[in-house]
């Protein structure tokens, strides 16, 4: 294909994903939606850096689950375990396998998984009366393909159940992404488009619940001749406004009227809750230490006056033979963090090499 080939292709993939954007249903994010486990952080790396989905294409299976158009040939017969210690006995994660197929494409199986536990049930009176389990779960079959060099695009899609004691949910959504890698200069980026969908089964028979559709844009860049990485993202794009109105925001203790800031001081606001920051350091070939700051989260989970460390989040990683391993942590709430932990193995590489030909930094 000729360079004017190509071109045309590329403009007819961003266009195609700007055109989904677009005629996309787009809703305030204030509740009220189906299936929201859909937006739960995974994985480890994910979480260490404060962002939802991320933009590096460096064969890391554990990214294509937010990012489908991270599904590539270099994550080619690749497994993952990611497991979440959430707040009062709540665990999630997934487990991902991706294979190549010539032709047609590079494929990804994820199941993810959510379980909140026993709940207490109780009769009109308050009496407990017994208890009930709940769990959310998702099938979701990934597809991604390399346009050329540069480009890459991929679609998930999502078949997914929420059972509450003899209650159930049903719903399909669909994820489209694309990304563009410049590998000369360290450079890449991501449209995603996610929760496309709605449910077809409530917990009351009906249907027709909107999923939490969000646009979001992701960057990153490593610094050349130096072992830094900076990625950004730029979540929830389909709605300006995220801030809500907090009835027990600060009041003026004279007037006892409650505290607003300037238009200056909103539009900075809002701007301010449509990044995430992170940062990758990579001291060794095979060592990663990573920290980010999400102000949205910081904003919304901080206590007045206390914000402490809420928004924070950091981790690390490294990598031994094929199996790449990752912890974070993730400041919600001044009551604790969260424990993220992920696990990938290139199981290619070690039926091709066997563990005797393998560097410990592979």
């Amino acid at each position: 294909m000729n360079r004017n080939g190509r071109l045309r292709k590329r403009w007819l993939v961003w266009g195609l994903v700007c055109l989904l954007a677009g005629g996309a249903p787009v809703h305030a994010q204030s509740g009220g939606y189906s299936f929201e486990f859909l937006n739960m952080t995974n994985p480890a790396r994910q979480a260490a850096l404060g962002a939802e989905f991320l933009s590096v294409r460096d064969a890391d299976i554990q990214l294509a689950l937010a990012n489908p158009s991270l599904i590539t040939s270099e994550i080619h017969n690749s497994l993952s375990v990611n497991y979440v210690n959430y707040f009062s006995g709540i665990n999630y994660g997934f487990v991902s396998y991706a294979r190549h197929f010539d032709k047609v494409g590079n494929f990804a199986f994820h199941l993810q998984f959510a379980n909140y536990g026993d709940i207490t049930t109780t009769n009109e009176f308050g009496a407990e009366t017994g208890e009930a389990t709940a769990n959310d779960a998702a099938i979701i079959l990934g597809w991604g393909r390399s346009l050329d060099t540069h480009f890459t695009i991929g679609a998930n899609l999502k078949f997914i159940g929420s059972f509450i004691d003899r209650y159930s949910a049903v719903g399909m959504a669909v994820d489209v992404s694309a990304t563009y890698t410049n590998t000369s200069r360290m450079f890449a980026v991501s449209l995603l488009l996610r929760n496309m969908g709605g449910a077809l089964k409530t917990y009351g028979g009906d249907g027709g619940n909107r999923m939490p559709f969000e646009v979001a844009v992701a960057l990153s860049q490593k610094i050349p001749h130096a072992p830094f990485r900076f990625l950004f993202e730029f979540p929830n794009l389909q709605k300006w406004n995220l801030n809500y109105d907090d009835p027990f925001g600060p009041v003026d203790l004279v007037t006892g009227e409650r505290k607003t800031r300037s238009k200056a001081g909103d539009f900075f606001d809002d701007l301010a809750r449509h990044i995430v920051i992170g940062l990758e350091l990579i001291p060794y070939k095979g060592f990663y230490l990573r920290a980010g700051y999400n102000y949205d989260r910081g904003q919304n989970m901080s206590t007045t006056g206390k914000p402490g460390m809420v928004g924070f989040s950091w981790g690390f990683g490294f990598r031994v033979y094929k199996f790449n391993f990752s912890y974070a942590r993730s400041a919600y709430h001044l009551v604790g963090s969260p424990n993220y932990i992920s696990l990938s193995i290139d199981i290619d590489a070690i039926q091709k090499k066997g563990f005797k030909n393998m560097k410990w930094y592979e």
